[in-house]
């Protein structure tokens, strides 16, 4: 009975085991998501009414902005908000981007747009606002920027107040523009020998672990590829150091910022071609105070099929939509090391164009060995090879639950209008996260209007932790929010960084936000023992002050926990059935020795 006992026990033991590591993929979810509104171009992510839901804005074909709202019945993203052309500028007929953030500091949600007029190039974008006002948006009052930018501009805060400001080229200088008390006021940034190269990838991100963004350049021009650091000391921009991008490369894609091999800094990635066509792609780092270049991905080929980026068309054209060469980033699978989306195209058959997730794995060659890290193509990921003619992918959590999701749009035959896809993700198992939000601090519980401070997506804040592995081995990992907003950078307002199998509290939890001109104290604080699968809301008031910074915790239960009650309950019910045996067998012994002890006593009595 002991050996039956056993063997029922490891088998459920293995099958909760097999449920926890097990692989399920992706799963196409567009219909519970979108219904049959799922077309459009996905230009941003934010929280628009303040409720805690990311939700999704997006652009239509006759330069409509759609906002869906997240919902708690499907489809669970809905337009409940419309900007139509007549609301725009009259020069204005085709929009390039979105940039959701506060611009005026009253704690809701603004939204900024940037178009062109027909026939227009690249290097004449105007930009407009319009006002958020009680979770919807203000369309009878809008601003325009009397500026005809080079370029799409960066969102960033660039006076250390917590309110988003807008730095771009206009003319043949650096301006950032501010919209204090919605009134406009713009001024020369930077040096005059400054020169930005189109299109660029600018930053705002901490590049030497002061928890201070500083700011990053595409220098240069179109022939000569370029970059300059400006580190903020004291809450002011200096210029730190200039490189160049590999030798031979040809086509320069955009620059991304991420914590590549989970040492706390930020690392540069570059994904290029070393011939206009891109028949020969890869993608290099460069780490801080690392000038060189090391390749973390060079193998495109793919069975008996060479694969390389998509190259941009020499003269982009408003209306022309052209995504550039751009890395999506994320960690897919919460392994702590942050994974990428890429677009690839067959070099011998330009119609073959897909989504690949490139995954970070531990570097398996000579040429990556200074970084550690590598990237590897997943060629056989059948749910994203099921979308043809891929042009944009990105991660995104769906279903606020802490597990990055992806989002592709596509080319559909006969429409004009991009096709959105949305895949859930079912590859966790039982791996752990932790997702921060940095609000900006403006005000807490005294928010003017009584609006929640929640819709307002914050560029420039700084997040890192610091734990212990399952192996005893101290790790960490570290994220910008908001880095980069141009050219459908499609970042999060959130910070979602993994954390492995190991079930650890974080033991340190920091957080930075930018400084104004001549503070050159950080403004950082630290939280420790932070529960793992948990969401962390953090409201730097006042910003002066981080030790009257708070942090709300909102906990995401894992599979795991389902899981293991589930096996919990298995074994108890198991034992149960065990004592249950036993007692009626026990039970049975007790009255048969009952009927002889009364069977002796009657031959006795005789």
């Amino acid at each position: 009975m002991w050996l039956s006992t056993h063997t029922a026990l490891l088998s459920l033991i293995n099958f909760i085991i097999f449920l926890q590591h097990g692989v399920f993929g992706l799963q196409d979810v567009t219909a519970d998501l979108f219904g049959a509104e799922n077309v459009g171009t996905v230009a941003a992510f934010g929280d628009f009414n303040s409720d805690k839901q990311t939700d999704v804005f997006v652009i239509r074909e006759d330069s409509e902005l759609v906002i869906f709202l997240a919902d708690v019945k499907a489809p669970y993203f809905k337009p409940k908000v419309r900007v139509k052309k007549d609301a725009f500028p009259s020069e204005v007929s085709v929009i390039s981007s979105v940039v959701p953030a506060d611009y005026d500091g009253d704690s809701q949600m603004d939204v900024l747009l940037t178009g062109h007029a027909t026939g227009s190039s690249l290097l004449q974008t105007s930009v407009f606002v319009f006002w958020g006002n009680n979770q919807t948006l203000n369309q009878s009052a809008r601003v325009d920027l009397n500026r005809t930018f080079k370029d799409q501009p960066l969102v960033m805060d660039f006076n250390g107040d917590m309110i988003p400001d807008i730095f771009g080229v206009v003319g043949d200088s650096t301006e950032v523009c501010y919209l204090r008390g919605r009134k406009l006021k713009c001024e020369k940034a930077l040096g005059s020998d400054v020169q930005i190269r189109v299109p660029h990838s600018n930053a705002f991100i901490d590049l030497n672990k002061d928890f201070t963004a500083d700011l990053f350049l595409s220098a240069g021009s179109n022939s000569v590829f370029g970059f300059e650091t400006w580190i903020n000391t004291d809450g002011n921009f200096t210029r730190n150091y200039t490189a160049k991008a590999p030798e031979n490369v040809k086509q320069v894609g955009q620059s991304a910022f991420v914590d590549f091999d989970g040492d706390g800094s930020q690392d540069h990635l570059l994904p290029v071609c070393m011939d206009k066509a891109c028949t020969k792609s890869a993608i290099y780092l460069e780490k801080p105070g690392q000038p060189e270049w090391v390749p973390v991905l060079t193998d495109f080929q793919r069975k008996d099929s060479l694969w390389g980026f998509v190259p941009p068309p020499d003269t982009p054209q408003p209306g022309e939509f052209h995504p550039f060469i751009t890395l999506h980033l994320g960690d897919y699978n919460l392994d702590g090391f942050p994974d990428a989306l890429a677009i690839l195209k067959n070099t011998s058959n330009s119609a073959q164009q897909q989504a690949f997730l490139l995954e970070n794995v531990a570097c398996n060659n000579v040429s990556c060995k200074d970084a550690g890290r590598m990237f590897r193509v997943h060629w056989d990921q059948s749910d994203l090879n099921a979308i043809p003619k891929a042009v944009v992918a990105t991660f995104f959590d769906i279903y606020e639950d802490g597990i990055l999701d992806m989002i592709v749009l596509s080319r559909t035959e006969g429409k004009k209008e991009l096709t959105i896809h949305a895949l859930k993700n079912n590859f966790e198992a039982d791996a752990y996260f932790v997702k921060v939000i940095v609000l900006s601090g403006l005000c807490s519980n005294d928010c003017p209007d009584k609006v929640k401070p929640f819709g307002v997506n914050q560029p420039g804040p700084y997040v890192m932790y610091t734990s212990v592995d399952s192996n005893g081995y101290l790790k960490n990992a570290s994220a910008g929010q908001l880095s980069q907003s141009a050219h459908l950078s499609l970042q999060l307002p959130y910070t979602v960084l993994g954390l492995g199998r190991s079930a650890n509290f974080l033991d340190h939890l920091f957080v930075g936000i930018p400084r104004p001109p001549g503070v050159k104290d950080m403004r950082k604080q630290e939280w420790t023992a932070i529960i793992p699968n948990s969401q962390l809301i953090v409201i730097p008031y006042p910003n002066s002050d981080p030790r009257s910074w708070s942090a709300k915790l909102y906990l995401t239960p894992s599979n795991i926990v389902l899981l293991t009650a589930v096996a919990l309950i298995g074994v108890c019910v198991f034992i149960l059935i065990i004592i249950g045996v036993l007692h009626w067998q026990e039970k049975k012994a007790d009255d048969r020795e009952k009927r002889q002890e009364a069977h002796r006593f009657h031959f006795d009595a005789m």
